[in-house]
């Protein structure tokens, strides 16, 4: 089937795109957005894949499900639209880059300039009902997402991956850990990031790993 994607991302997930789950993932999706309200909107649902082509990706941020509240998602992980107020997992991103880096963030909670940077702001699943969260988990998103995460695995080299929380941590068998870095730590939730993710340095050790690599580094500023 005709998925409208960013070109490198269409060549590489092209077969993907044939098998009868993601049909019948599309015919899901479809019937939702007809008949509900559903975020993001439907052109922002492959964003990530837009702003950041297969070619170019350098590191990978992993989410779960995009905000469920009016005017957040927008299709990359963790972010909001601009002029919408930051939630507490993106506020207590800032705190540890803040920290960890010594740079002061701006109000803006869009996190676009990293993708740009070729940052893939991943969820694991791509769409969700307004007002409930997980509404669209189990069906097809997750076998797609982690789909495109063994194909950053095996075609490319010297990725950063971070992985936040329990569910993000689990889709390390996806990762070969021989060829990329791979980073764990709790998730930024203010429920969890005092168990680890404040101090983790995920983001200066991301940058070291790139440097040593010979790739260029992220700026992490907004």
């Amino acid at each position: 089937m005709n998925v409208k994607i960013e070109k490198s991302w269409k060549e590489v997930l092209d077969n993907e795109f044939q098998k009868d789950y993601f049909q019948e993932l599309t015919n899901f999706v479809r019937k939702e957005y007809q008949n509900k309200n559903v975020f993001p909107k439907p052109e922002n649902i492959f964003r990530a894949f837009d702003l950041c082509p297969f070619s170019e990706v350098r590191v990978v941020i992993l989410g779960q499900d995009p905000y469920h509240g009016p005017n957040q998602a927008h299709g990359l992980c963790f972010s909001v639209q601009s002029g919408i107020q930051n939630p507490p997992s993106l506020k207590n991103i800032f705190k540890e880059i803040s920290s960890d880096l010594n740079i002061n963030l701006s109000g803006s909670g869009d996190l676009s300039p990293w993708a740009r940077q070729r940052v893939f702001l991943l969820n694991s699943t791509l769409t969700v009902l307004a007002g409930q969260a997980g509404s669209h988990q189990s069906k097809g998103w997750e076998e797609f997402s982690d789909a495109v995460i063994q194909k950053l695995s095996n075609k490319k080299k010297n990725l950063v991956f971070l992985l936040w929380g329990s569910y993000a941590g689990n889709k390390e068998h996806l990762i070969d850990s021989s060829k990329h870095l791979v980073l764990k730590a709790p998730h930024p939730s203010p429920l969890s990031a005092y168990r680890g993710f404040f101090g983790s340095k995920h983001f200066s050790k991301t940058n070291n790993y790139l440097k040593e690599n010979n790739v260029t580094e992220i700026d992490w500023k907004l």
